[in-house]
């Protein structure tokens, strides 16, 4: 993809937004660069992957090295699988430009890739062996204010957000029954928001089937081993078939298949925003003069 602006419909962040790291890092200028003279002098520079995974938020650091000052010659969509020394973008310009966006950039790609990597390996490991498998669901347990970068990440990874924040998704936790009984707090739920499904956190069988007699919508189990999914699921299959059982709670690749094979319809996980960075290589020359 080769693009003279990036849109801002396929980013996570706006200008204003991508202006505001620049500024972070950079508040008073590039003390080095100024110094030495060089900001003016003609440059490129190309960010590479080390070593295997899933590119995120490609379009967003292609964008905030536009507004740096440089040109993207070249930028791979995010969602992207690469392979070791994969090139993801290409970008000419001032020496100024190219090396006040480097860092900001190569942060930003290195951090996304490591939640889209994880999600795709969490989304490979849940796979039934007949292809199927349950949605990998992400929560909205970011560190404060990323979460429109890591809700772009998980989308690349091939997740989605199980709750992008309190405004968006009725879920009804156990801290809330001090203050209304369940049956009460269900049909309120209904008569106020008629269109959102009804979802309900539980710690066990009972639970759960008192939630499901309730009117839940969704079971939220939580922290259940996948043999206590399974007790579940096979009631739920029974008593309530359109009831929907997503385990949340410890999930992450090693045992996602655990779960699957439990019955699962979707698995909640902060997993991925825990993940190591991946490495994402940055080569900066300078380029002759035309």
């Amino acid at each position: 993809m080769t693009l003279a602006h990036i849109s801002l419909s396929s980013r996570a962040l706006s200008d204003h937004d991508l202006t505001r790291l620049l500024h972070e890092d950079a508040p008073h200028g590039d003390l080095t660069t100024s110094s030495l003279g060089i900001s003016g002098h003609p440059g490129q520079m190309t960010f590479r992957a080390r070593g295997p995974q899933r590119l995120s938020c490609s379009e967003d650091a292609a964008r905030l090295i536009e507004l740096a000052g440089a040109t993207i010659l070249s930028v791979r969509p995010s969602g992207s699988t690469l392979a070791d020394q994969d090139e993801i973008l290409h970008a000419e310009g001032t020496a100024g430009a190219l090396l006040l966006a480097w860092k900001v950039a190569q942060t930003l790609l290195e951090y996304t890739a490591g939640i889209a990597s994880t999600t795709a390996a969490l989304v490979a490991a849940s796979r039934r062996p007949d292809g199927s498998g349950p949605l990998i669901a992400c929560t909205r347990k970011t560190f404060p204010g990323t979460r429109a970068l890591a809700a772009r990440a998980v989308r690349d990874g091939g997740g989605i957000m199980h709750r992008l924040g309190l405004s968006e998704t009725i879920l009804l936790f156990p801290e809330h029954t001090p203050f209304t009984d369940l049956t009460t707090a269900i049909s309120h739920l209904r008569a106020a928001a008629p269109e959102k499904r009804v979802v309900v956190e539980v710690g066990s069988l009972a639970s759960a089937q008192q939630a499901v007699h309730a009117g839940a919508d969704v079971l939220q189990l939580e922290k259940f081993s996948p043999p206590n999914v399974a007790e579940v699921t096979q009631w739920v299959s029974t008593h309530a078939p359109r009831c929907i059982v997503a385990a949340a709670g410890g999930i992450t690749p090693d045992n996602a298949a655990a779960y699957a094979a439990a019955g699962a319809d979707v698995l909640v996980t902060s997993w991925p925003y825990f993940a190591p960075p991946r490495d994402v290589s940055v080569s900066i020359t300078a380029k002759a003069s035309s």
